[in-house]
This record gives structure tokens, sequence and C-alpha cells, in this order.
């Protein structure tokens, strides 16, 4: 008896939070670049991978693979370059990972992108080998339009079932996408910007930082220590921010701050300036403006939104105007 083909299953987000806890097989960490987000995914499972078809929203993001993973992404759409491992370029390209590896990218715009993710990790297909971080390779322009009507085509089949259907299976379904990108990676093209996006030095360097940042960025920190602890000058440290951020570190560190002050806000915090004054907002006036410009509403009106909630929440009978 045939298996049933795959049904593709859609999810829709306007939170953050719930966006991030969908991911399966990475360790995701978001910073959004947007007042409010809207995204949507297309989750298909076929046997030993995921078929991911992703519409996101401005955002940075931090994500590492998880161990025994192994993961191919392409975009499925062209807009403005999605800067990804500190390059700005994403027409005919094909990125890659393996277990472990780490990405960073900024995409200041919406944009869509499929991944696979393949569970056991695949290492027989004469792909290039992975590394510490994801790799990113350019390959013919034919090569990815092959890979976008592959995508969309399977999409189509299972979940708009046409005459195809009753010719597929999970595994010719995945077998059809192997073969896509195993003709991909045969057509990568020769190109000097996809060395220097590949190499390492500068990915220790803005990875070290992001791991101290991470755990210090609620108190104030100076680029002088910073670069004292993972032990490069300033100017080095400045440069790999800026590659892989898109933005200096001044500027990434306040708009991180700012959303981490929301976070706590959201959660009912005692005041604005309490948490302000504890994520290293003094000018407690620039802070209120860089909210307002950042969320389209000022921390009070967050605040008291977020207690208005949780009173409703702890007597139901208010929401009824009781």
């Amino acid at each position: 008896m045939t298996a049933p083909l795959p049904v593709p299953r859609v999810f829709r987000f306007d939170d953050v939070d719930a966006f991030r806890s969908s991911i399966r097989n990475l360790d995701v960490d978001f910073t959004p670049l947007a007042r409010k987000i809207s995204a949507e995914q297309v989750i298909l499972s076929l046997p030993g991978c995921d078929l991911n078809y992703t519409q996101s929203f401005p955002r940075i993001v931090d994500a590492q693979l998880a161990p025994h993973t192994a993961a191919v992404g392409f975009t499925m759409d062209d807009g403005v370059p999605i800067r990804f491992n500190g390059v700005e370029r994403d027409r005919a390209v094909i990125v890659l990972g393996g277990g472990g590896a780490f990405y960073s990218s900024v995409e200041e715009t919406p944009r869509q992108y499929a991944s696979v993710m393949f569970t056991p990790e695949i290492v027989d297909r004469g792909w290039p080998q992975a590394g510490l971080h994801f790799s990113i390779h350019e390959i013919s322009q034919r090569a990815q339009d092959r890979l976008r009507e592959v995508v969309r085509h399977i999409l189509l089949v299972t979940s708009q079932p046409t005459e195809d259907a009753q010719f597929a299976s999970g595994e010719s379904i995945k077998e059809t996408l192997l073969a896509a990108i195993d003709k991909a990676f045969a057509e990568i093209v020769p190109a000097k910007w996809t060395t220097r996006a590949n190499t390492t030095r500068q990915f220790k360097v803005f990875n070290d930082a992001r791991a101290i940042l991470a755990g210090d960025v609620a108190h104030p920190i100076y680029s002088g220590e910073l670069a004292r602890q993972i032990g490069v000058s300033v100017r080095t440290l400045h440069d790999a921010i800026q590659r892989y951020r898109g933005v200096s570190l001044h500027r990434y560190l306040r708009l991180r701050r700012l959303w981490l002050v929301r976070q706590q806000l959201l959660a009912g915090a005692p005041s604005v300036k309490t948490c302000a004054l504890a994520y290293g907002f003094w000018h407690l006036s620039d802070f209120s403006r860089s909210y307002r410009s950042q969320f389209g509403e000022a921390p009070s009106e967050t605040l008291a939104a977020a207690r208005r909630l949780g009173a409703t929440r702890a007597d139901p009978s208010r929401s009824h105007g009781s």
C-alpha cells in the first residue's frame, strides 16, 4: 500500500518568540528590525528531511545548526540582498552548513527563502565540505532557477494535489529535491568573493564578540575592553562587527538593548525608568525618543498595555466589562 503523500503545514506569526520557537534543528536568536513582524513558514516533512519555505521580516539572525544535521538554503525571490556571514550577495548562491555550523544574517526587508534540513547529516553526495560556519557558493543562474522551480512545484503538488500527485511519494519527492541540490553544487562558479566569505579569521573575532555581548549586553560595554577580552585591536573588532552586522558596534548594541527593554516591559517590569537604567540607557528622554522611533509607541504605553493584559488574564471577567 502506498504511503499517503505528505502535506505541508502552514504557520503564521506576529510574535518574535513564537516564530523563534517554531524553528527545528536551529538554535536561533533574533533582533527584529521592524516595529511589528509578520512571518509565514511552510514546512513539508519528508523522509529524513524537512523542506521549509519562509517569508521573513526585517531582522538580524544568529543561528547554530543542531548536531548531526545538514542544511542547504537559497533565496526564493530577488530583493534587497541579505547580508549572510558578512557578504551581501544572494542572487544565484547556495549556502551549506553541517552539524554545529553557525551563521549570521541581516535582512533589511522582508524576503522569501527555502531551506532543507537533513537529519541525519548528509555526508556522501560530494557536496562541499562543511566547516565551522555555513559556507556560501555562487552557482549558475540556471541552477538557482531550477532549485526555485522544484521547490514551488513540490509545494504545489503536496498542498493542492495535481495529476502529478498520483505518482509522487515522500521518497520520490526527496529524491527530486536532492537531484536539484546535487546539480546546483555541480554548477558552482569559481569566484574570489566566496573565498573571502568562507574564511574563518574574521568570523572567529565576530563570534567571540557575539558570545561576550550575549552575556553582558545589559551592562555598559566599551570597545577597548571588549577588544582586550578577545585579544584583538579595536580596529579589527570594528571591522568584524561591521562585516557581519552591517552596522557599527555602538548602533547594534543600542538596537539590541532597546529590544531587551521592550521584552521586559511586555513582561510587566516595575517601571520604565528602572528597566531603561538596567540596560544602560541613562539619558531617559533620548531613550524614549529612540524607543518610540523603533516601536511606534512610548515605553510607558508598552508597559501600560502589558499591565492591562496581565490584569485581564488574572481576572478574565474584566475582559467582559464586569
